[in-house]
């Protein structure tokens, strides 16, 4: 019985070089860039990525870490946390493999580790909260063309998300909670819910995402007992010039700053794991555009993704359980 933790990915190392082959993998992939092929991959390999590389590799140098990839050395401590977790629950020996959809261990690698230990029933579980077509599909789309390749293919089920499973909502406001516990109990202004974005045109033709997002933001604002003037759904990590999904972040941050509000707090629900649009776009970039709008310096925190928590843990492991119903004991 194999189950297959599957996150985004991260380059091998924070150097261009690095960097050059995880973007192309990337921005190649047709549902993230929902873009004709012949118009976007000229434009992706005469320009994009002859500039990016080296960009990426410096912001990734900022968050790396002597482990290597905060997203990789976290998922890593994850799928330990939940093997452990799974093995003290059932009889049934059940092998937990890493893949992720761009860069390494990949989605193949991870197969292949369970195909090895024999497990003949799989399920996938992409570690994204909010269903979307471009990463929980885009994932799926990496599982059926590995799976396409062997002769003998295994018995397999999915989980498409889990934006408002309680045990996640709960986990996240607990994690806040204890924010603000170590903080002296301190609230702030503005609790802002900072999503990964996706372009509007994505959601008019039918992506979830969007309605998900806030959805989980409305679900753990209310768990905290938070007034609608307390809190907001913003979105973040725009990439071109088209309208993605609105408010901005950046923008936000700026405009509270302005305003004079003395305090906000940015969480990120749609990371399982921090990352690279976590650690440095939101812990970093986003502070600084709080002071530099005249917000104060102590005015601007960033609480952590879920990470390896233990109530994050248990969740998984509760939804790998449920989804594994009449496989195991």
């Amino acid at each position: 019985m194999g189950v297959l933790l599957a996150n985004l990915g991260t380059p091998d190392a924070p150097t261009a070089r690095a960097l050059r082959p995880y973007l192309r993998q990337f921005l190649s992939d047709p549902r993230v860039i929902e873009l004709p092929a012949w118009k976007w991959l000229p434009i992706l390999h005469l320009f994009v990525l002859t500039r990016r590389p080296a960009t990426s590799a410096e912001l990734y140098r900022k968050v790396w870490t002597p482990e290597g990839s905060p997203l990789l050395v976290i998922s890593e401590r994850q799928r330990r946390a939940v093997a452990a977790a799974l093995a003290e629950r059932v009889a049934t020996p059940l092998h937990v493999a890493l893949g992720m959809r761009y860069g390494r261990p990949s989605i193949a690698d991870a197969l292949a580790e369970l195909r090895d230990r024999g497990c003949r029933r799989l399920l996938s579980f992409p570690l994204y909260p909010q269903y979307s077509a471009t990463t929980t599909a885009s994932t799926f789309d990496a599982l059926v063309d590995e799976l396409r390749t062997w002769r003998w293919i295994p018995e397999l089920r999915t989980i498409h998300g889990y934006h408002a499973e309680p045990g996640y909502v709960d986990a996240l406001a607990a994690s806040i909670e204890d924010f603000w516990a170590a903080h002296g109990g301190a609230r702030p202004a503005k609790l802002l819910f900072s999503f990964h974005g996706i372009p509007v045109r994505y959601a008019r033709a039918g992506d979830p995402y969007d309605r998900f997002c806030r959805e989980t933001s409305r679900s753990v604002a209310a768990r905290l007992g938070l007034a609608d003037e307390e809190w907001a759904t913003v979105f973040q990590s725009r990439f071109g010039r088209e309208e993605w999904l609105q408010p901005y972040t950046d923008e936000t941050v700026r405009a509270l700053a302005r305003g004079g509000a003395p305090s906000v707090d940015v969480i990120s629900p749609a990371f399982a794991a921090d990352c690279l649009e976590t650690l440095e776009e939101l812990d970093g970039l986003n502070r600084h555009f709080w002071e530099e709008a005249g917000g104060p310096p102590d005015g601007y925190r960033f609480i952590p993704c879920l990470n390896d928590r233990s109530d994050h843990v248990r969740l998984l492991a509760d939804l790998v359980l449920r989804n594994l119903q009449g496989w195991v004991e």
